[in-house]
């Protein structure tokens, strides 16, 4: 972004939080809506108002002319003195009559302007002629005037309706809207702060204990989030997110001080015969042949710590995809590369679908794990090492379940106080610590049977030796 467009953003103003902008937006729509709502409402009112006088006044007007056209009749007959042959004076209607010559003869209350229109009315010959005069000053009001021939000559009644009464009364009716208008706006901004506060006080926890997280760089804080909805969900998620990025971070801590422990012994021991280096021509040639030897199985040990490591890393975030794999054909290439290695008699028992979905190297690491495992601690024996795979077993196309790998062997088995931990990172039991290994073949076993929904095992095998495995969810 430019300078000037930085400048122009951070002039522009923001609403502070989530709160805020929920009750802006909420008064906002209100306000569009009531304003909306009472205008159309205020103007549908005025509308039928006016139109409701004027129809009012128009009848009034109307029937006058039908009289005087049907009746022969003179100003007396519309004289306030002589009510039983008045007209209808509706409210607000004010009567006038005028005579033969456009004179006053019955004045109006109040009294109404006669102009030269009036007059010639007066003396008209036809009846029931008419003249109308709008929005006429009387006094401070205002008001519609219609003018009726009485025929002959004889005079003509002026019917007045007052139309500032009814102009009042929708000026009270608008300053009353308006004033409801702004009382919905306040109720609805008040309402919206209520509900906004109550909506955005759980995301303010879950902010509070983000911002907990990025200040302190604490894993294990709890997210006190309770609900079902879309809030308590987020808040639920957060919780097993930290704890997941807690429990990864203990693990990783875990492994580092695991490999620094397990290196420092090795690394020594390089110092120390590197050290004797410098004095290799003092040495008797035995002696050399020895330290020699000592350099190479342990610069051999420690390849294979970094890689068991490298490879045990790996393991955690391996991007691998999953596809359909064979575990009987994996173990096959597995025993064919034992037998090369090792020189040892390696078979392998495949038993029903052995087909699972998996990563095909980690299976294979692990496996090759297993293989490694049972020829180091059965390095003389002669009996063969077998990989036995079972999976399901049944007639027809089976149903996908859990696929079994075992590999069993003659050696000296394992304890079993020892059973519970073989597969913990760096764990060697009493008598394998003579034995060149890093103490994480198996715990590369365990993570790999995690990752693919199952679980490692152990047991002591009848006849002697041990039973070491692991079983694949079936897919």
């Amino acid at each position: 972004m430019s300078r000037l467009g930085r400048l122009l953003d951070s002039r522009r103003p923001r609403l502070r939080s989530l709160r805020t902008t929920f009750v802006v937006s909420f008064a906002a729509v209100t306000a569009a809506v009531t304003v909306l709502v009472g205008v159309l409402s205020y103007g549908a009112a005025a509308r039928l108002v006016r139109v409701d006088q004027e129809s009012v006044f128009d009848e009034v007007v109307q029937d006058l002319r039908d009289e005087v056209r049907q009746h022969r009749m003179a100003p007396d007959d519309f004289s306030s003195a002589a009510p039983g042959h008045d007209i209808v004076r509706p409210a607000r209607t004010d009567v006038q009559v005028l005579g033969p010559g456009g004179g006053v003869v019955d004045a109006g209350s109040p009294p109404l302007p006669v102009t030269a229109a009036d007059r010639r009315h007066a003396a008209a010959v036809p009846a029931g002629r008419m003249t109308e005069h709008k929005e006429v000053d009387v006094g401070d009001d205002i008001y519609r005037i219609a003018t009726v021939s009485l025929g002959g000559g004889r005079g003509a009644v002026q019917v007045a309706q007052e139309f500032s009464d009814t102009e009042d009364l929708l000026r009270a009716l608008q300053r009353r809207t308006l004033i409801l208008m702004a009382a919905v706006v306040v109720a609805a901004g008040l309402f919206g702060w209520w509900l906004a506060r109550r909506i955005t006080r759980r995301l303010v926890i879950l902010t509070s204990a983000a911002e907990d997280v990025a200040r302190t760089r604490r894993l294990g804080i709890d997210v006190p989030v309770t609900g079902y909805d879309e809030v308590g969900r987020l808040g639920r998620a957060f919780d097993r997110m930290l704890g997941r990025l807690a429990q990864s971070e203990e693990d990783q801590r875990r492994l580092v001080q695991d490999a620094g422990h397990e290196l420092r012994t090795p690394l020594t021991s390089l110092r120390t015969n590197i050290s004797l280096l410098r004095r290799i021509d003092e040495l008797p040639p035995d002696t050399r042949e020895e330290l020699v030897a000592d350099l190479s199985q342990e610069a051999r040990e420690l390849t294979d710590l970094v890689n068991e490591l490298v490879d045990l890393a790996a393991g955690q975030s391996d991007n691998e995809p999953p596809q359909r794999v064979d575990l009987a054909d994996i173990a096959e290439d597995v025993a064919g590369l034992a037998r090369r290695r090792t020189g040892r008699v390696v078979l392998v028992h495949a038993l029903g679908d052995t087909v699972t979905d998996g990563r095909p190297a980690m299976l294979q690491r692990a496996v090759s794990n297993l293989v490694e495992n049972a020829a180091k601690f059965d390095r003389d024996g002669t009996a063969p090492i077998e990989i036995a795979v079972t999976g399901s077993v049944g007639p027809g196309p089976s149903v996908a379940g859990p696929v079994r790998v075992e590999v069993l062997d003659r050696g000296a088995g394992v304890a079993e106080g020892d059973l519970v931990r073989i597969f913990d990172r760096f764990y060697r039991a009493a008598a394998a610590r003579s034995l060149p290994g890093s103490g994480l073949g198996l715990s590369i076993v365990r993570e790999v049977a995690l990752a693919h929904g199952g679980a490692p095992f152990a047991s002591e095998r009848e006849g002697g030796g041990s039973v070491i495995g692991f079983t694949v969810g079936g897919g």
